[in-house]
């Protein structure tokens, strides 16, 4: 490809995607696709440490691939593919495993919290329900990143560290085998601020785990239901308010015009307008801002859309680039 730089962002398929995924990932990746070569994946492999019901994997991994090509990610210039479809990446990771310090994986963020967990409430087997997949959660993402000899990887601050083991890993390969092939070092880009971060309707940060989140794809009547609900306090209409305090109207300043936001500022500030004008105003921005995604989100979820076309298309150009990796990886190790 034409682009010098390679982004790679990895997929949750753990749930269907809300209105938080849209503006932390969603719209920034499809930025960056603009002007970059990019490959995104659906992490339906990592899902399994999270997800033990098939049915809902199933529908989970085609509900965000859905909503990311609703959404307008065009798969003529970036790779959509499921992980599962690249059995490079398995096998990297073995690879991987035998250049990785167990040390490192002690010091996981996730496995350490696990066991936290288990020592704050007192049982006698710091790993107990510590599988496997969670303890080796590192060493497969890196080898997400690695196959694909990934420049950049877009994630929140809070995958800082999965980037950083990457590197690590990648590095102790290199210095085993540098001589004969060396991975590319990843870097972690990361947003720049709290413009990324939407309230739920708790005024939490917005989590599918707070359960407070706004689905993308809501039918106009629940997602009118769901913006009702969303608490405020008491004040008057006539009233003024300070729209720096209110989920509605953070919500309402990601997906309006700059004019309206700040007209609706004014009239807030002001006084004289209610809590419930306001969201109704945030309602009329989500409905136009998903309406033409959700018919076309709906398209490709029926039965006989093209998305099993596009997945399967994807997943064959992005093998042919694994298995170039792979074959300098085995030839490096010395199983050619």
């Amino acid at each position: 490809m034409a682009a010098t730089t390679t982004y790679l962002t990895g997929i949750q398929t753990s749930g269907e995607p809300h209105i938080g995924n849209y503006i932390g990932a969603i719209k920034p990746a499809l930025t960056a696709a603009n002007s970059h070569d990019t490959l995104y994946f659906l992490a339906d492999y990592h899902s399994l440490n999270s997800t033990k019901d098939p049915e809902k994997l199933r529908h989970d991994i085609r509900s965000v691939a859905a909503a990311w090509l609703a959404c307008g990610l065009d798969p003529t210039r970036t790779l959509l593919y499921r992980q599962s479809a690249i059995p490079e990446v398995f096998e990297l990771t073995v690879i991987l495993t035998s250049v990785t310090a167990k040390g490192l994986m002690n010091r996981a963020h996730a496995y350490k919290a696990a066991r936290d967990r288990n020592e704050a409430a007192g049982a006698a087997d710091l790993d107990s329900g510590v599988n496997m997949g969670l303890f080796n959660y590192p060493i497969l993402m890196a080898a997400d990143i690695l196959i694909m000899e990934t420049d950049y990887v877009p994630v929140g601050r809070d995958q800082q560290q999965h980037i950083e083991y990457a590197a690590d890993i990648a590095g102790a390969f290199n210095h085993l085998y540098g001589e004969h092939y060396r991975f590319p070092i990843p870097q972690g880009v990361y947003p720049e601020g709290e413009a990324s971060v939407l309230p739920g309707t708790d005024g939490r940060k917005m989590s599918k785990s707070y359960d407070n989140h706004i689905p993308m794809f809501l039918p106009e009547n629940r997602l009118k239901k769901v913006v009702r609900r969303i608490p405020t306090d008491s004040t008057p209409v006539e009233d003024p308010k300070d729209p720096d305090t209110s989920a509605v109207f953070q919500l309402l300043s990601q997906f309006a015009s700059e004019e309206r936001a700040a007209e609706t500022r004014k009239r807030l500030e002001a006084g004289g307008m209610g809590w419930g004008e306001l969201k109704n105003e945030l309602f009329e921005v989500l409905n136009t801002t998903f309406g033409p995604m959700r018919e076309r989100y709906e398209e490709l979820l029926a039965p006989g859309s093209d998305l099993d076309d596009i997945l399967a298309d994807g997943a064959e150009r992005a093998r042919q680039r694994s298995r170039a990796t792979l074959a300098k990886v085995r030839a490096a190790v010395g199983i050619d």
